[in-house]
């Protein structure tokens, strides 16, 4: 038997991460490459950086850079990947857009934005995933970004709260249809980070000194702070973990 640590290397495997060219999304990516996967690194503006830092860890980096909301965006991202790293092994569904106002106000504009690429394009990307790793014999996992508002109603923002809730729910399905094929899918759900999603949080003094009056932690959270997690959910280690939802908030729902 292989020694603990062993099991959370990643050489030989190949890796997705959306929302990759900075924030959270490069975090993760750096951090799989670190453990040892080639990594493919996906967002709407240029991943150049992130894919930089990738190869000088001596990884392969595949740049894609495309609207994953666009039609027929999930296939082309596999298949890119499958044509410059040779297989697929992990897919981290990172991308994400959040949109703030009333309820009462709320536009069917920002529902429509936030849902589409939130939660329909996890859906159409881990099933064009999920059917190249089936196809490969070799299973695969799945990790998805949630969120605190999977498990909470949060205020102002009614899409993000819908479509975070609905990738833990998604996460879940996919367990048990997948699970049989040796794929495995869980999702992270970060706390308050320190992302542009969250900079008008921050950048409210009373709103940002009552979100860290709550976590026991004390801070926002940083990428580095994903790094263990999806390391951990991506790897061997991990292989009797599947449908679950692992918040990394700093204790914020310990309060």
């Amino acid at each position: 038997m292989s020694k603990i640590l062993d099991q959370f290397k990643l050489e030989g495997k190949a890796a997705i991460v959306t929302g990759a060219a900075r924030g959270l999304g490069q975090g993760m990516a750096i951090a799989l490459a670190e453990a040892g996967a080639d990594v493919a690194a996906v967002d709407v503006i240029d991943v150049a950086e992130t894919c930089a830092q990738i190869s000088k860890l001596g990884r392969k980096a595949a740049a894609i850079q495309l609207d994953l909301g666009a039609a027929g965006s999930p296939q082309k991202v596999v298949d890119q990947t499958v044509s410059a790293l040779g297989r697929l092994d992990i897919l981290v569904n990172n991308a994400g857009i959040i949109r703030r106002a009333d309820f009462l106000e709320f536009p069917e504009k920002d529902w429509d934005d936030v849902m589409n690429l939130n939660i329909k394009a996890v859906f159409l990307l881990s099933q064009a995933a999920a059917r190249q790793m089936a196809e490969q014999g070799s299973g695969g996992k799945i990790i998805s970004v949630a969120s605190m508002l999977s498990f909470q109603g949060g205020i102002r923002v009614p899409s993000y709260t819908s479509s975070k809730s609905a990738v833990m729910g998604l996460t879940r399905l996919m367990a048990c249809e997948l699970g049989p094929k040796g794929i495995h899918c869980n999702a992270i759900a970060p706390g308050y980070m320190a992302t542009d999603n969250t900079a008008p949080l921050r950048a409210d003094e009373k709103r940002s000194a009552d979100i860290l009056a709550r976590i026991p932690a004390g801070r926002w959270g940083t990428p580095q702070d994903l790094q263990g997690a999806v390391v951990f959910l991506a790897s061997k280690a991990s292989d009797y973990v599947n449908g679950y939802t692992l918040a990394v908030d700093g204790g914020w729902l310990a309060r």
